[in-house]
């Protein structure tokens, strides 16, 4: 069954080339399309989607629009997912998005609208209850706090940092081997160390990626 997205963006353009971009995924149906923050939650409540992408400044402010309407949708309507696009890589917009909870939601900068298999991929995580953050939003993150000694991160070896900033991106285990050129046994390996280190609980795997990512957030972000 094809995934049902709808597609906001206040730039014409932006919004009718994205939708045709999605139209080539074989599993994607754009079911409707919003140019503001109000507009879209009214089309998300009249069409329940399985996932929403969305600009992040739109009208009438220019401001968070997209931030607040991600929010009210993940409140109002649990089971869709929400991935949010930005122009810049900015933590303070990341941590007010994630404020509540990763689950869900993502975070990707504009240049990812021009590759097609990663936007289809986070908006498949998105839907599936995961969580998918830009590369380099990521890096920004851990490049600011990984050297602090009360860092949670500071616990994780080289190999296991770099699993869990793949798995940020929303990447499954199968995903994260092929990216570093390791094992798929490795990476559950690195894994179950990383959740280990980080005091994730035994839940369900989706959940505990969640709260994976969730403490790298916590600890990457500054204070």
């Amino acid at each position: 069954m094809a995934l049902r997205v709808v597609l906001a963006d206040d730039n014409f353009l932006v919004r009718q080339g994205t939708a045709a971009l999605l139209a080539e995924a074989a599993d994607v149906d754009v079911v409707a399309l919003a140019e503001d923050g109000p507009s879209l939650v009214q089309v998300v409540r009249a069409t329940a989607p399985d996932a929403v992408l969305t600009d992040i400044r739109m009208p009438p402010t220019w401001t968070d629009e997209g931030l607040r309407a991600a929010k009210q949708i993940r409140r109002d309507h649990p089971g869709t997912g929400v991935v949010v696009l930005s122009q810049y890589a900015e933590p303070a917009d990341v941590m007010d998005l994630l404020s509540g909870g990763v689950a869900g939601l993502g975070y990707l900068l504009k240049e990812r609208i021009g590759r097609l298999d990663e936007l289809v991929a986070a908006l498949e995580a998105v839907c599936r209850g995961g969580s998918a953050l830009d590369p380099q939003v990521v890096e920004a993150l851990v490049t600011r706090r990984r050297e602090q000694e009360r860092s949670p991160l500071a616990a994780l070896s080289e190999r296991e940092l770099a699993v869990l900033r793949e798995m940020a991106t929303g990447k499954s285990n199968a995903a994260i081997a092929r990216a570093l050129h390791v094992s798929e046994r490795a990476v559950e390996k690195h894994t179950n160390a990383l959740f280990a280190k980080l005091g994730v609980s035994e839940e369900p795997d989706v959940n505990r990626r969640v709260l994976a990512v969730l403490r790298f957030l916590e600890a990457a972000t500054p204070d």
